[in-house]
């Protein structure tokens, strides 16, 4: 039996939850996805691009996993605290009511940041409840071995890289190489487990329960304080916010790197190949994030961002361009890919994938996208300095003399370069944001020279990207091929939204790639990407889908597209990168490429409908 024919059998289906039956947690270092059975199931500490201890999401059996579960039936509902990211699983049985609540303190010391504390505080508030927690923790990937120790009232968990400490509030005991406990709650009473990162000058210590709830009440000030500077007002509000929260949950505090994703491997298709690492920093996706931040007037993130840019990031001289796509949180440039065949995947979605080969592609589009965020935090954050200036001017001068060039573009591909619409768009927009940057500051700039290629990117479009046959502008010169990506061009102000050109494209989109408010990337079948299977539908798609209906003035038909949108959601709020044939949510999760993109088209929607 194949491993896609045996996880088609249900109780091996029933060994996972489902990617959208979780929750987010972390520490702006790290992150934890806890599902809606009260377990943590993925968990990197340290920090996001670290190897993980839990990774039961990618295989139920050598993954790892921190259980906390009732002993009996019960149902389950899982909510953030309200403008938080701490989260809050309750448990429904016959003779009880009980909640566990799970949360990373934010914390200003560098030594208790290092501890990277995970808090998992158990209350019972009605009847009694009989509970078992079951910490099994598998270092690097489940590829190390540990030991177990019981030491003063603590258990600790060692392997040669890496060391955790363990400390609850009730009995403890070593089982093999987990550590177990049975407990039972009556009304009123709590119970404190909290996992701890240990090592240097980080010494194990216990969490007594008073301490608990003051570092309860400390991260709910934090999160609270931090939403409190949105400026956002409009329509749908808890999602714009909860959408906010989560971009800076994915925010790696000591350099400003935001990555796609806190995860790796999460399937694009169940039992397919589509199963890529997001841990790190994609310049287009940190630079649109922080597009969306400022809109909302959080200018903090931006200006970290831009620091990362500038402290961490060498600019390079290679036939890649000075900049390559990703970069490791740190700013390192080498990521090497490499495959884990001793874990079966999510649902048996093989290969699990650490690390990303697709960090020295050539994507053009990532300079438009940078140069038109730093465009922004320019005109709503803080003025560009001098030597940020002069980066800019090297970008810009390479992007002139090299916009022509065939590309991976936006979708990473692997198939080979091509000259793609969507990079000469945003080659454009990087040199349209340059110039009005340097008259609206009336900074020094060859005016002559970028003019000159702006104008010859618009011609070039205009004539190879325009099909008079489609009666739609398409992905690739020399192709018929429709892409979602042509939604940028009227968001990039590169085409009227009324243009009439660019109706028929957004009518030729809606009738091919768009099902019911959702939008494919592009059909795989009639545009090869170099990959074996299907996908879904792209979540970030969608919502400039809607964006693009808003702008065109077809705003009946945006807002139904932005509320069907908003049905797919799971349960607390988050999305992964794509939504299936069935509306589950698959690819790796939280993205914040979907959150991002949420953020644009509610404060546009919102604005259109006055």
């Amino acid at each position: 039996m194949t491993v896609a024919e045996s996880i088609r059998h249900p109780t091996d289906a029933s060994r996972y939850v489902p990617i959208a039956e979780h929750g987010l947690i972390g520490d702006l270092r790290t992150a934890a996805l806890v599902d809606t059975r009260g377990t943590i199931d993925w968990y990197c500490p340290v920090r996001f691009d670290a190897p993980s201890v839990f990774a039961s999401i990618l295989d139920a059996d050598r993954g790892g996993s921190f259980q906390l579960t009732p002993e009996v039936p019960a149902r389950t509902k899982q909510f953030y605290f309200p403008d938080t990211n701490i989260l809050i699983t309750r448990f429904f049985a016959d003779d009880g009511v009980a909640e566990v609540q799970d949360f990373m303190p934010i914390v200003d010391d560098s030594r208790e940041a290092d501890r990277h504390r995970l808090i998992r505080r158990v209350l019972c508030v009605r009847g009694s409840l009989p509970f078992t927690a079951r910490v099994a923790p598998r270092f690097d990937y489940g590829r190390r071995s540990h030991t177990v120790r019981t030491e003063q009232g603590l258990t600790i968990f060692e392997s040669p890289e890496l060391s955790l400490a363990l400390t609850s509030g009730v009995t403890v005991e070593v089982d093999g190489l987990d550590a177990v406990s049975t407990f039972k709650l009556v009304e009123g009473e709590a119970a404190v487990f909290a996992l701890d990162r240990i090592g240097g000058t980080v010494q194990p210590r216990h969490c007594p329960q008073a301490e608990a709830e003051e570092l309860f009440d400390a991260t709910v000030r934090y999160w609270r304080h931090w939403l409190a500077q949105s400026r956002y007002r409009g329509r749908w509000r808890e999602m714009v916010h909860r959408s906010a929260l989560t971009l800076k949950l994915l925010t790696y505090a000591p350099t400003g790197a935001i990555v796609a994703a806190p995860t790796t491997s999460l399937p694009e298709q169940i039992g397919g190949e589509r199963n890529w690492d997001y841990r790190y920093l994609w310049v287009r996706d940190a630079a649109f994030c922080i597009y969306a931040l400022l809109r909302l007037g959080f200018t903090q993130e931006a200006e970290a961002f831009v620091r990362f840019l500038s402290e961490g990031i060498t600019l390079g001289d290679g036939p890649g361009g000075p900049l390559q796509i990703m970069y490791g949180i740190d700013g390192r440039s080498e990521i090497p890919e490499q495959m884990l065949p001793h874990l079966e995947g999510h649902l048996g979605s093989s290969p699990v994938r650490i690390g990303n080969a697709a960090v020295h592609q050539l994507q053009l589009d990532i300079y438009g996208a940078l140069v038109d965020s730093l465009y922004l935090y320019d005109k709503w954050g803080q003025p560009l300095s001098s030597d940020h200036w002069d980066a800019v001017c090297k970008l810009v001068g390479w992007v002139c003399d090299n916009w022509d060039r065939p590309d991976m573009s936006v979708w990473e591909t692997r198939a080979g370069p091509q000259h793609f619409l969507y990079s000469q768009l945003m080659c454009w927009v990087a040199i349209e944001r340059a110039m009005r940057i340097a008259r609206h500051r009336g900074l020094p700039a060859d005016m002559s020279r970028w003019s000159t290629a702006r104008d010859d990117i618009y011609r070039r479009i205009m004539r190879c990207g325009w099909s008079p046959q489609r009666r739609a502008f398409v992905q690739r010169e020399g192709e018929e091929v429709l892409d979602a990506s042509l939604l940028m061009m009227p968001l990039s102000k590169f085409i009227s939204p009324t243009d009439p050109k660019w109706l028929s494209t957004l009518d030729a989109l809606g009738e091919e790639l768009v099902a019911d408010s959702l939008v494919y990337r592009y059909d795989p079948t009639v545009s090869p990407d170099g990959l074996r299977g299907e996908e879904g539908t792209f979540s970030i798609c969608s919502f400039w889908y809607v964006e693009a209906l808003s702008r065109a003035g077809r705003v009946d038909e945006a807002r139904l597209a932005f509320e069907k949108m908003l049905t797919y959601a799971n349960h607390v709020g988050l999305y992964a990168e794509e939504i299936g044939r069935t509306g589950e949510q698959i690819g790796n999760f939280p993205q914040a490429f979907t959150h991002l993109a949420l953020i644009s088209a509610a404060f546009n929607l919102d604005r259109a409908l006055g």
